[in-house]
């Protein structure tokens, strides 16, 4: 299992992000992925973080597709792939109702069916094909020439039956938040692992961001995310996750604890059958410090032959 760190864009400078990823890279981690939300745009910060820091895979995780037609998602990841040297990752999906109808004005109908031709348009063009597609939701004409890049990896959010099948057939893998371990191994993993054998595809990547804390305190850091970040339980896709895993909001996802709590907790991704592990880190200054101490001395050594040279 590789490990990298989920590194968050809002309030946070672009310089504040490029060390970040350095120290990221220093340390040994495999990658670093961006979310993006009302800040700063994800593709650009990781293809500038590939060009000034060797060695690491660099990711969104993810970016929206409803408000960017596949042609201009398209030219925007191959510039980011070529500025990278080929060490970009781009992780997409289709956000959530409240995102896209109250903040963009845009129709959430049928997100299955957008996120299926979205893809089917978007792949193509990632790989220089010349596209004409004709979908229900959406249509492409055109071609992205962008020379001396290979296609970036795509990673669909996926988390339903639906969204996983999708992701094993028409891209390389599956990126999860929100999502614990035992819900990994009986859900997610499967599910998209047999869609893609029955495509015809490589092993699919399932990429599982996870928040974590080494902490004395692990109730307070689930009290603060639930205060900051519960209001998302409210989202269709989450509140059915959180039914599936038996649980009542997303701060029960959290890992948070002693450093053998923590260890044992992450263990059990790897054991489920997640490709890579994303760290996203909680708690004040002194917690997140202990927090990468534990993981990059008990975990990134495995991980480190796996970085993207």
């Amino acid at each position: 299992m590789r490990v990298g760190v989920y590194l968050n864009t809002i309030g946070t400078g672009v310089d504040i992000l490029l060390r970040k990823v350095e120290a990221a890279a220093q340390a040994g981690f495999a990658s670093i992925f961006l979310n993006q939300l009302t800040s700063l745009d994800a593709i650009t910060v990781a293809g500038l973080a590939a060009r000034e820091t060797a060695g690491i895979e660099v990711g969104t995780a993810v970016v929206q597709s409803y408000p960017r037609h596949p042609l201009a998602l398209a030219v925007q990841a191959l510039t980011a792939q070529a500025v990278s040297g080929n060490r970009f990752t781009l992780g997409v999906g289709p956000s959530h109702r409240q995102i896209i109808e109250g903040s963009y004005g845009l129709s959430y109908d049928r997100p299955a069916r957008h996120t299926r031709e979205y893809l089917t348009a978007l792949v193509p063009l990632l790989r220089g094909e010349a596209v004409e597609y004709r979908g229900e939701t959406l249509s492409a004409s055109g071609q992205v020439e962008v020379p001396d890049v290979t296609p970036p990896a795509v990673l669909l959010a996926a988390l339903g039956p639906a969204m996983l099948r999708i992701a094993g057939e028409l891209a390389d893998g599956t990126v999860t938040t929100w999502t614990g371990a035992a819900a990994l191994a009986d859900h997610v993993v499967p599910c998209i692992t047999k869609a893609a054998r029955e495509a015809g595809r490589p092993e699919p990547r399932v990429v599982a961001a996870t928040l974590v804390a080494v902490t004395s305190d692990p109730d307070g850091v689930r009290r603060q995310v639930a205060g900051q970040l519960g209001y998302a339980a409210g989202f269709a896709s989450y509140r059915s996750l959180l039914e599936l895993q038996g649980l009542a909001g997303l701060h029960e996802t959290v890992i948070a604890g002693d450093e053998d709590t923590v260890a044992r907790e992450l263990t059990r991704f790897a054991d489920a059958g997640a490709t890579d592990l994303l760290i996203s880190l909680l708690g004040d200054e002194h917690q997140q410090s202990r927090t990468l101490d534990l993981v990059r001395d008990r975990f990134v050594e495995t991980a480190r032959p796996d970085v993207v040279a």
